[in-house]
This record gives C-alpha cells, sequence and structure tokens, in this order.
C-alpha cells in the first residue's frame, strides 16, 4: 500500500516538473519584457464610429454603375436643345416641322397660351410676332417678369388669364399646334420677326392712345416699343 502511494506521488511530481520546466529551465542573460511593454502586430481594421462616437453604417451596394456627377443631367438640358429645323426654311415650312400638341414645359405652354389667345386668327407672321412681344417681355431685365408665365399673369395685361390658372385648350386643335410651333421658333430665335424689340400691341379697332413709337402693324394688331 504505502509502495504504490509512493509510486503515485512520485508520478505526480514528474509530471508537475514537465509542466512547469519550460519557463524555469535554464538562466537567461536577455531580460524579461513586461507584458504591459509587449509591441503587438497592428491589424487594420475600418473605421466603424465616426469621431461624434456614432456608428458608420455600410452603406448598400448598387448594382447600377455609377455617374459622374461632375456632368450635367441631359434630362434638364432637353428642353434647351434646338429644334431641328433647317433655319433657311421659310416660316410656313418651320412651323409644318415643329407642329406638336403638346409644347414639352410649362413656359412654351404659357408661350404658345399667349399666342394661341391673342393671335390664332391671324397670320403666321401675326403670330410670331405676339409671341416675339411676349419673349421679349420676359427678356427685358426688371421692366417685366422674367419668365414667360410671369409676363401672362402679370395683373391686367392679358385679357383671358382669369385667376391663376391658364385656359384650358384641346391641344388636338390645330390651331393650338400651330401656336406650339411658334412658340418654340420664338423661344428658339429660329426666325426673325418684323416688331424687333417691341414690347406692346393692341388691335387695329381700338385706340388707347399711347405715346409709344409704333414698329410696325401686322394682321390685325399694331406694335409698339
Amino acid at each position: 500500500m504505502l509502495a504504490s502511494l509512493r509510486s503515485a506521488l512520485l508520478i505526480c511530481a514528474a509530471l508537475t516538473a514537465t509542466a512547469i520546466a519550460p519557463a524555469q529551465a535554464g538562466t537567461s542573460s536577455e531580460p524579461l519584457t513586461a507584458v504591459a511593454a509587449a509591441t503587438l502586430p497592428k491589424i487594420s481594421v475600418p473605421d466603424l464610429i465616426d469621431p461624434n462616437g456614432q456608428p458608420i453604417l455600410a452603406q448598400p451596394q448598387s448594382d447600377q454603375p455609377k455617374t459622374d456627377q461632375s456632368q450635367p443631367n441631359t434630362d434638364d438640358q432637353a428642353d434647351t436643345v434646338q429644334p431641328a429645323v433647317d433655319p433657311s426654311e421659310n416660316l410656313q415650312a418651320m412651323v409644318e416641322d415643329l407642329r406638336s400638341p403638346d409644347p414639352g414645359t410649362s413656359e412654351l405652354a404659357c408661350l404658345a397660351t399667349g399666342i394661341y389667345f391673342e393671335s390664332k386668327s391671324e397670320p403666321l407672321a401675326g403670330q410670331l410676332a405676339v409671341g416675339q412681344v411676349i419673349a421679349n417681355r420676359a427678356h427685358s431685365h426688371g421692366r417685366f417678369p422674367s419668365s414667360y408665365c410671369g409676363v401672362l399673369f402679370q395683373r391686367g395685361q392679358f385679357s383671358f388669364i382669369h385667376g391663376h390658372s391658364l385656359p384650358q385648350v384641346a391641344h388636338s386643335n390645330h390651331q393650338w399646334q400651330t401656336a406650339v410651333a411658334i412658340a418654340k421658333i420664338v423661344d428658339h430665335d429660329l426666325k426673325d420677326s418684323a416688331v424687333g424689340d417691341a414690347l406692346f400691341f393692341h388691335a387695329r379697332y381700338v385706340s388707347p392712345g399711347w405715346h409709344l413709337k409704333r414698329v410696325a402693324a401686322i394682321g390685325n394688331h399694331i406694335f409698339f416699343r
């Protein structure tokens, strides 16, 4: 019994010596390095917290290719593209090329509406002249509102305007489509009008007694500046 106990103790002592021996064996001339001063390898990790302590969420990945935000949006510029017509064409041919039920923009809709209600029964040159006056007002640098719609809605200027909306016109109307074509010609300065820089006009059958310079008489209207 004692022999067995002694053998067991000897075995345990041997195992303990084996487990701690590597840390104690021999002497080394190199100083031991404190754990706190040990240099650990640096591992690069992404920043997940901003300087204010808020987590930075990963942005969802898109399957669509990224676009260069420095490039202009061509959709916004679509309205500024000049209609593809031959500038040498006469006014009638231009109108045939550009006639459309849809003006395309709210500004062209206002210009076409002004042309339609003020001159739809006039010759094309007369419609062009009315459109030119509206455009001249919009470009007059402060004398009138700076947009076609602003010019139309200026108080007391156009008798067909009532309230704050444009009167309705059937877009299938041939005269409306002609007014749309004239509006595009005026807006893109595709054809000069005989009224030049005129800012006013009235029908021949009225006599407002304006002290203005008369510049032209086309169809049923007289134009002044």
